[in-house]
């Protein structure tokens, strides 16, 4: 059923073409070398763990960037523009609406307070598009601006050089040169193990923008879960920072005791009471990654640390299922 509907589309024939292809010859080198030690249960587990995370974030195969913009730009795809404005990262809801010979335009959607745009030609911007069984991203920059269509400026047909966009107004972005796609299973929540503990530093976000470090002033959390996409954690009733519902903040965990940490920006969509009232949850949207190359080398990363706590759960899921009982362990006489 899901292959036939993967075969109704182009970029559903990508994503099959992308795995019948670059993931094939992956698991039979994967699989060929496992074979040199059959006995090595530790060296096979590893090597089925590389073959799992390998391509989470790659190049569709044998499909062009032109190719899956089209049909995005045919099917009207909503998707999300990430950017920096004045040392701060901003998403905005755009449309793809037409693709030309090296710009590809997008409509700002008007929301409900309409607002400026405070974005500069040749400024580097994200974009990210979920479509069916996967997500898109890729780093463009800005080649001009424009007012809504319906505008009176509109008519000269010449789009704005201006240092600002107006909601429900057009950008023409330059088209980009790859477009990635991400497993779309990535952007599925998973608990932090049981038998891990994962603190989190955040604080309000930094001036610069550029804030790897956690600054002077910081707080601390534990992290609930985490997708691709984004996270949740708990902080501690008493006093703290005040936050509200669109701040941004920067934030930094260590997945797994030997690993080196994760720093990056996310807006905070919701807080919560914790069940018993004895702290708050934040909700996270993680902000920013598509728009750079470091920012899509954490997003592999992310993809992978969800990949291995869910692997994790599975597995911690399993030895539950077998131990034995109390009557089985202490058979009545």
């Amino acid at each position: 059923m899901i292959l036939g509907a993967l075969k109704k589309t182009l970029i559903g024939r990508s994503i099959l073409r992308f795995w019948a292809g670059t993931n094939l010859a992956k698991r039979r080198k994967v699989r060929s070398q496992a074979n040199l030690r059959p006995k090595n249960k530790w060296v096979i587990s590893k090597l089925i763990e590389q073959e799992n995370q390998m391509n989470q974030t790659a190049m569709p195969h044998g499909t062009e960037p032109r190719e899956i913009l089209q049909d995005l730009v045919e099917k009207k795809v909503p998707a999300v523009m990430s950017y920096l404005s004045k040392g701060k990262w901003h998403v905005a809801k755009v449309v793809l609406t037409e693709l030309g010979a090296n710009r590809l335009t997008a409509q700002i959607s008007s929301g409900k307070k309409p607002h400026p745009m405070h974005i500069q030609v040749n400024q580097p911007v994200g974009i990210s598009v979920k479509y069916e069984y996967g997500k898109f991203i890729f780093e463009t920059a800005v080649a001009a601006l424009g007012p809504p269509s319906d505008s009176d400026d509109s008519s000269s047909g010449e789009p704005q050089n201006n240092n600002h966009a107006a909601s429900g107004g057009t950008i023409e972005l330059m088209v980009p040169d790859r477009v990635e796609i991400v497993q779309r299973r990535s952007y599925f929540r998973v608990d932090v193990p049981k038998s891990l503990k994962v603190n989190v530093m955040f604080w309000h976000r930094c001036l610069n923008g550029k804030q790897r470090t956690p600054p002077e002033h910081y707080w601390q959390g534990k992290l609930a879960d985490i997708s691709a996409g984004g996270a949740q954690i708990v902080v501690d009733a008493g006093p703290g920072p005040k936050l509200k519902t669109g701040q941004f903040i920067g934030m930094r965990f260590t997945p797994m005791p030997y690993e080196t940490p994760l720093t990056f920006d996310a807006q905070i969509r919701n807080v919560l009471p914790t069940a018993d009232n004895q702290g708050m949850c934040l909700g996270l949207q993680i902000v920013g990654l598509e728009a750079s190359p470091e920012g899509r080398q954490i997003l592999q990363r992310l993809c992978n640390i969800v990949e291995r706590y869910y692997r994790i759960n599975q597995s911690s899921a399993k030895e539950r299922d077998f131990q034995p009982t109390s009557a089985q362990t202490n058979p009545a006489l």
